[in-house]
Formats: structure tokens, sequence, C-alpha cells
């Protein structure tokens, strides 16, 4: 199901397998409204992130304005360096709506240092999303994270976790 144009929506556009399964999780959680966020197929790398970013999505932001783009991508242990690459992809009228996350080196180091499979990573992410916690976030592998998150939790929160949801 994809969502709504006319309505305030997220998507995500996932590097890899092992980041859109941790979107998946995500999208599990009871009280998030589903219909709001749409997970784009994988793009094979970071650098296709940014890539399919800049050809397929740019436009459609532009005419979409209740639009908000996560790239996800693994930062591979260079998190300021791909981080400064990253936003200098995003022009300067899109920069609110377009947040940029993921693990500090690889899912795979995540979900072996949490013990959790990518769903539950997901899942938990979201609930500290939903709650404004960090147990999830708060993590040596995601921590760095942390602007985007906050910036995510003024912007998107509302729009997956509704005042009035419940399970």
């Amino acid at each position: 199901m994809s969502a709504s144009q006319y309505q305030p929506h997220v998507l995500v556009l996932p590097e890899d397998d092992a980041n859109r399964d941790m979107v998946i999780g995500f999208r599990l959680d009871p009280w998030l409204d589903f219909r709001q966020i749409q997970v784009e197929d994988v793009a094979g790398g970071w650098h296709e992130v940014l890539t399919l970013f800049r050809s397929e999505h740019l436009r459609k932001m532009r005419a979409i304005r209740f639009r908000f783009m996560v790239l996800l991508f693994d930062f591979d242990g260079y998190p300021e360096e791909r981080m400064e690459m990253a936003k200098g992809q995003i022009p300067d009228d899109l920069k609110e709506r377009v947040f940029i996350l993921g693990a500090l080196t690889e899912p795979e180091k995540l979900k072996a240092n949490i013990g959790k499979s990518y769903e539950a990573i997901g899942k938990a992410a979201a609930q500290d999303c939903r709650e404004g916690t960090d147990t999830t976030w708060g993590h040596a592998l995601l921590k760095h994270n942390a602007t985007e998150i906050e910036r995510l939790r003024l912007h998107v929160r509302p729009i997956l976790f509704p005042p009035l949801s419940s399970p």
C-alpha cells in the first residue's frame, strides 16, 4: 500500500536488505499509522541511495509538499564524512524534509552487538520514536544519529504516531 501524496507521509530509501528489514520492523509497532510510511526498493549501496534520491525523488519531493524522506544507509565507520557528503546532495529547499540515518558501521555489526533480529531492532527504534526515549537510538552504533532523530521526532513522529492512535 502506498502512502497518500495528499497527506503527510514518509518514504524510506534503504541501502540494502538489512536496512529494509529494520524499517519493516519499525512498521510493526502497533501504534504506528503504517499507511503513512512507505519503504522503497533497496538501492544497492549508500552512494546509490544518494543517486536515486537526486535522480528520482528530488522532483517528486518538490511536487509533493507533504512528503518527508529518510535516506537509510550504513556509515561504514565514517559518520561525519558520510553525513556531510549526503547533506551536500540535499537542496536547501528540501533540507527540512529529508533525514539521513544509519548504523555507524553496518547493520550486521549492529545486529550482532544488540543480539536482536533486524525487525526487532526496527520495532525497538519505533518504540523509542513513539515514546521519546533512546533505549535503541542511544546504542553506540546508532547514537551518531541523535541530531537527525531529534529532527524526526519534531517533524515525523506526529505523522507516524498520531496522538489518538492505539493498538
